[in-house]
C-alpha cells in the first residue's frame, strides 16, 4: 500500500513533465494522466489510485487548463472535462483494482485446487504420507517448519494449544503435556510440553492433536487451505492407527493359525512317531516274548527312526516359532558351501543325493549352523516328494553365472530334483508354514521344512527361490552374499541386518 501512495504522488508529476515538452490540449493531458491512474491502481489498489487521480486533476488544472499557472478555470467545458476525467479515473481505478483482486483470488484458488489435488492423490496412496503432507505444507505456506502434536493423555473438546506462554518443558495453560508425532523442516522453536511457540500458527486436527506451522502467521484468507491440511493429517493418523490394528490382527491370526497347526501336529504328526516308539519299546519290555537278535535290532531301529523323526518335527516347530517371533540371530561369517553340505546330508543313504560342487567356489557370508539346517530341510523335502528321481546339489563359482544380491556379489547353491514339480501358481505357497504338496495326508511332517529354510535364509540376508527343473521337477536356489573375509563385515559396512529385530 505504501508503494502505491508513493507512486500516486510521483507518477502524475513525471507525466506532467512529459506533457510540458509539447503543445497539448486538456483532453490530451487528461488521457495521459488517466493512463497513470490505471498504472497506480494496478500497483497500489483503489485508494492510492483515487488519490493519484485527484492529484492528476490538480496538475492538469494548473498546468494544462487556461489560464495556465492558475487554479481558475475560464472555460466551463474545461471544468466539465476535468470532472469527467476525475470520475473516469476513479471508475477505471475501481474496475482495475477489482479485476486485479479477482485475478489474485483466482490464482490463489487455482493454487489451492492444485494443492488439494496433490493432497487427495497422496491420500489415495498406500504408503504413509504424513511426512510428505508436512513437507508440502512448508512449500505452500512458506513456513520454516511444520509439526503434528498430540497431548499425551488426550483432552476434552474445545481445548487448544498454548501460544508459547507456558514454561519450557511444562504443560500448557490447560495442564496438558504435548508431544511431537511428526515433523518437517526446522522445528527447533518447539519447547517440549508446549505446542505453539510465538510467531507460529496452530490448526486443530482433532480434540487431542494439532498441526503447527513454525515461523508463519497464516492469514485468514489461507485458513481454509490450512484446515484442509489438518483434515489430511487426521486421515493419515487414522490410517496409521488402522495399519497398527491390522498388523496386530494379522499377528493374532497368525498366532491362532500357528496354535491350531501345532495342535494338529501334536494330535497326529507328533503322535505317530510317539506311537512307533511306544510299540517298539513296549515289545522289548515284554518278558513273555522272546525275540531273535534280528527282531530286537528291528525294534531298536524303529525306536531310533521314530526318535529322529520326532526330533526333526519338534525342531521345525521351534524354529518356526522363532522365525514368526523375529528372534533369529544368525552369527554371520565366512562359510564354504562344502563345509555345510556334507553335514546336511548325514543320515541319508549313499547315492541318494549327487553332489557336484566346483572346487573353487568362494565363501559366502552365512551362519554355518543355520545354513546346514536350510540345506537339510530342502534335501529332506526333495527326498520326500521326489524319491528316486535323481537329486543333485550344484553350485556356481567365479565367472559361472554369478549374480548380485542387493548390490553385493553373491554365490548360489542349487538343489535339483526331477519329481512331479510344483505348478507355477503354487510356487509361493510352498514357502508358507504348514503347506504340503497336494495336501497329501500320507506325507510325514507338518509342512514346515521349506518355511523354516526360507526364514533362515532371509535372516542371513539371502534369498531362497523355486524354479522349474528343465525336463520336470523343482530346483531350489539358495543365494547368499559373498564373504569379505571377516565375520559380519558386510553388515558392519552399512548393509542393514535382517536379524536386528
Amino acid at each position: 500500500m505504501g508503494v502505491g501512495f508513493a507512486l500516486a504522488a510521483v507518477l502524475p508529476l513525471l507525466l506532467q513533465l512529459l506533457l510540458a515538452g509539447f503543445d497539448h490540449s486538456v483532453a490530451t493531458a487528461a488521457l495521459v494522466q488517466l493512463a497513470g491512474a490505471v498504472a497506480v491502481s494496478l500497483v497500489g489498489g483503489l485508494w492510492p489510485a483515487v488519490v493519484g487521480a485527484l492529484w492528476s486533476g490538480v496538475l492538469v488544472n494548473y498546468f494544462s487548463t487556461p489560464p495556465l499557472g492558475d487554479m481558475a478555470i475560464s472555460d466551463p467545458q474545461d471544468l466539465l472535462s476535468l470532472a469527467v476525467f476525475a470520475g473516469v479515473s476513479v471508475a477505471v481505478a475501481g474496475v482495475v483494482d477489482t479485476s486485479a483482486r479477482r485475478s489474485k483470488e483466482a490464482a490463489r484458488a487455482q493454487s489451492e485446487a492444485a494443492t488439494l489435488g496433490d493432497l487427495a492423490l497422496g491420500a489415495s496412496r498406500t504408503e504413509d504420507t504424513l511426512g510428505g503432507i508436512l513437507a508440502e505444507a512448508l512449500d505452500v505456506f512458506g513456513a520454516t517448519g511444520a509439526g503434528v502434536f498430540s497431548s499425551r493423555d488426550g483432552v476434552a473438546a474445545g481445548g487448544g494449544p498454548s501460544s508459547g506462554s507456558s514454561g519450557a518443558g511444562g504443560p500448557d495453560t490447560d495442564g496438558r503435556v504435548w508431544q511431537m508425532v511428526a515433523g518437517a523442516g526446522d522445528t527447533r522453536g518447539w519447547v517440549p510440553g508446549v505446542t505453539c511457540p510465538a510467531g507460529s500458527t496452530a490448526e486443530p486436527v482433532d480434540a487431542a492433536t494439532w498441526l503447527v506451522l513454525f515461523g508463519r502467521d497464516v492469514p485468514a484468507a489461507e485458513s481454509r487451505l490450512l484446515g484442509a491440511f489438518a483434515v489430511h493429517v487426521k486421515a493419515q493418523l487414522e490410517r496409521r492407527q488402522l495399519a497398527v490394528s491390522r498388523r496386530e490382527i494379522l499377528r493374532l491370526a497368525e498366532g491362532n493359525s500357528m496354535r491350531t497347526a501345532i495342535l494338529r501336529a501334536v494330535s497326529h504328526d507328533l503322535r505317530t512317531p510317539l506311537a512307533g516308539i511306544k510299540l517298539a519299546a513296549g515289545g522289548l519290555l515284554q518278558r513273555t516274548v522272546t525275540y531273535t537278535p534280528a527282531e530286537e535290532r528291528e525294534l531298536l531301529e524303529t525306536i531310533d527312526e521314530c526318535t529322529d523323526r520326532l526330533d526333526q518335527l519338534v525342531g521345525n516347530l521351534l524354529d518356526m516359532s522363532r522365525i514368526t517371533a523375529d528372534s533369529v540371530r544368525p552369527l554371520l561369517g565366512p562359510v564354504r558351501w562344502s563345509e555345510v553340505v556334507a553335514p546336511a546330508l548325514r543320515g541319508l543313504p549313499d547315492g541318494t543325493v549327487r553332489v557336484e560342487l566346483p572346487a573353487n567356489m568362494p565363501t559366502v557370508e552365512a551362519d554355518a549352523v543355520l545354513l546346514e539346517r536350510v540345506i537339510a530341510n530342502i534335501v529332506e523335502n526333495a527326498v520326500k516328494y521326489a524319491p528316486g528321481s535323481g537329486i543333485a546339489i550344484t553350485g556356481a563359482s567365479d565367472g559361472m553365472g554369478m549374480a548380485t544380491l542387493e548390490g553385493y556379489p553373491s554365490g548360489e547353491l542349487r538343489i535339483i530334483d526331477h519329481g512331479a514339480g510344483v505348478p507355477a501358481r503354487k510356487v509361493l505357497e510352498i514357502f508358507q508354514p504348514f503347506q504340503r504338496l497336494h495336501d497329501r495326508p500320507q506325507a510325514t511332517g507338518v509342512g514346515l521344512g521349506l518355511a523354516v529354510a526360507d526364514g533362515f535364509v532371509k535372516a542371513m540376508g539371502g534369498t531362497l527361490t523355486a524354479l522349474e527343473t528343465p525336463g520336470g521337477g523343482l530346483t531350489l536356489v539358495i543365494r547368499l552374499a559373498l564373504s569379505t573375509g571377516s565375520p559380519g563385515a558386510r553388515h558392519a559396512a552399512g548393509q542393514p541386518r535382517q536379524d536386528a529385530a
